[in-house]
């Protein structure tokens, strides 16, 4: 995908050079040219062809994050008040009435 972009700017360059270089063209009309025939195109289809990347990533981040949420419930259900001791009865003892 790259080499087919990089080949079209060569061409475009060498567009805006003919252009600029002409008798009759003028810089400004080289800038226009490298500007519409080349930048401008290339960078929508590389924006265009780019998109299934970068969905993968940003689904591959999102199940990262999910991952690292699960590990930080599961290791905060097994010590619920956060502290490296194991957790006592979950039912208090009865008191003996007077």
């Amino acid at each position: 995908m790259y080499l087919v972009a990089i080949a079209w700017m060569y061409v475009v360059v060498m567009m805006a050079v003919a252009e600029a270089m002409s008798p009759v063209g003028t810089v400004l009309g080289a800038i226009i040219t490298f500007v519409f025939y080349g930048l401008l195109p290339v960078a929508i289809i590389i924006y265009i062809l780019g998109t299934p990347g970068r969905k993968r990533a940003r689904l591959k981040a999102e199940a990262e994050a999910e991952a690292q949420q699960a590990e930080a419930l599961d290791a905060a259900a097994a010590q619920p008040d956060g502290s490296r001791q194991a957790p006592g009865d979950a039912v208090a003892p009865e008191g003996k009435q007077l």
